[in-house]
């Protein structure tokens, strides 16, 4: 019998040939000017037997740059490198997704091109200490507010880098609404103190901003190329849902007839999202059940899969270790372990040196 990760799945135009998806994983291996490195195309062409991988987190604008050395999708360099990606993926038979993450009230003036001051939904910081340039660290600075003029600016700069993500290449965009990010910050309780029509004291306040990114976004290139990701209840970097479930079952709802390509939803132990929101989505499901978790097994995919909860299983920490994990698991194969002293560094080693399963001498049962 095959295992239901092994199994293909029509996805929009795409058919993947498993239900295994590569989650994305924040790396810095860009250029410092958010240009990625030639050994980034190397990176995710090693794992293009998933079935689909959505990449690391790329600033839309420079407005959005949360870290140094995390990538972006603006200048007609990024747009080239990305492509260099693309081309690559699609050579070794993959399917490429960029994932759009504007960091909001993330980041630094050490660690911002611009050396400009963050900006989200209140002018509230993120804990601290932060990472800047170079290694160092520095205590956080507080956010400017977002004006009408900036949220305005912000969904242009999503759909912007969403036009930019087609000219270089990528089969679709995944929306970064989790995790902490700005879409978060305007869902979250303890981030979004604002007073006006995106505030929470406003019938659907909450989730307009969310709604005019996806919308605008799915207007621009098309739905059907168009994913969101979302994390309900997730308490990193110091975010506060008291009550995630009222907010994200308004999201859904208002989200679930345009058509888009995935929802990609992270569960948590202190919110069972899965379990509260598939019933609300009609289309297609990612779970990630390994967020704060310990990481994804195979047993845990399976399982997640068989509930009907999902349709296809992201993977973070497995796929950087095991280029080839769609393959190990087919055999049972074990996975090694990641080299956690370089996987923040800016260079091949513990990036693209681990070897794949043909290159092993393996003893199986």
């Amino acid at each position: 019998m095959t295992d239901l990760l092994l199994k293909s799945y029509r996805l929009g135009r795409l058919t993947l040939p498993n239900r295994m998806v590569m989650a994305p994983m924040t790396r810095f291996r860009a250029h410092e000017d958010g240009t990625p490195q030639p050994i980034v195309a190397e990176y995710y062409a090693q794992r293009a037997s998933a079935g689909l991988i959505v990449t690391e987190g790329i600033w839309p604008s420079a407005r959005g740059q949360a870290e140094w050395r995390m990538p972006g999708l603006e200048t007609p360099d990024h747009v080239r490198g990305w492509r260099a990606v693309t081309e690559a993926v699609h050579a070794a038979g993959g399917r490429v997704f960029a994932q759009l993450m504007h960091g909001g009230r993330h980041g630094h003036p050490l660690s911002r091109l611009a050396a400009d001051l963050p900006s989200g939904p209140s002018p509230v910081p993120v804990p601290g200490p932060v990472h800047v340039r170079d290694g160092g660290k520095a205590d956080p600075v507080t956010p400017r507010a977002m004006t009408g003029a900036d949220i305005r600016q912000a969904v242009q700069d999503h759909v912007t880098a969403a036009r930019n993500a087609m000219a270089a290449g990528f089969d679709g965009v995944e929306l970064h609404g989790a995790n902490s990010y700005l879409i978060h910050q305007f869902l979250a309780d303890n981030t979004n103190l604002r007073d006006d029509e995106y505030g929470p004291g406003t019938p659907g306040g909450r989730v307009r901003f969310p709604i005019e990114v996806v919308t605008a976004v799915a207007d621009a290139i098309g739905a059907h190329r168009t994913g969101l990701r979302l994390s309900p209840g997730n308490p990193q970097f110091g975010m506060v849902e008291c009550d995630p479930g009222p907010v994200y079952r308004d999201l859904i709802d208002r989200i679930d007839g345009l058509g888009l390509a995935y929802l990609h939803l992270t569960d948590d132990d202190r919110y069972p999202a899965l379990a509260d929101l598939r019933p609300r989505w009609h289309g297609t499901l990612i779970a990630n059940v390994g967020e704060n978790r310990p990481a994804t097994s195979k047993e845990a995919g399976e399982a997640a899969l068989a509930s009907g909860r999902a349709d296809l299983i992201s993977y973070g920490r497995a796929f950087i270790a095991n280029p080839d994990l769609p393959a190990r698991f087919a055999r049972n194969a074990p996975l090694q372990p990641i080299d956690t002293a370089r996987l923040y560094t800016h260079g091949a080693a513990g990036y693209t040196d681990y070897p794949r399963m043909d290159a092993e001498t393996l003893t199986l049962c």
